[in-house]
């Protein structure tokens, strides 16, 4: 691994793609070894699909012996623990009506991230040599 790509999709590129064009899209980005940033929260079958789609992606490249090992993916959502009542409150709100892109998901391919660690404040990505 010579160069290290991070590609961040803003939401509007995510909107308006049916669910299999959304996943696929990330799938072609994290095949070309990119680490992927995606403002916004994947839908639970969204997410479902993805994992199904990398396990058929997993069992391809074995049988062409190429080197894909699969994906690493989290989720960071804004801490609203710490807010009183009222800002907590309105924060939740707001969140609803601009769709939760104040989440932020990072895709990468296995083959490159190693660990992925969180805590409240930060994401730890553990990359492969």
């Amino acid at each position: 691994m010579n160069n290290l790509t991070i590609q961040f999709l803003p939401y509007s590129e995510l909107a308006y793609l049916s669910s299999y064009k959304r996943v696929k899209k990330l799938l072609d980005l994290i095949n070309e070894n990119k680490i992927v940033i995606v403002q916004g929260k994947l839908a639970p079958e969204e997410e479902a699909d993805l994992i199904q789609e990398t396990m058929k992606e997993i069992s391809r490249s074995k049988q062409n012996k190429s080197r894909f090992r699969g994906i690493e993916i989290t989720t960071l959502n804004p801490n609203l623990k710490n807010l009183g009542l009222f800002q907590g409150l309105k924060e939740k709100i707001a969140s609803g009506f601009a769709g939760g892109r104040d989440i932020i998901t990072i895709i990468g391919p296995a083959a490159i991230i190693k660990d992925i660690k969180k805590d409240p404040s930060k994401i730890e990505l553990f990359l492969r040599k």
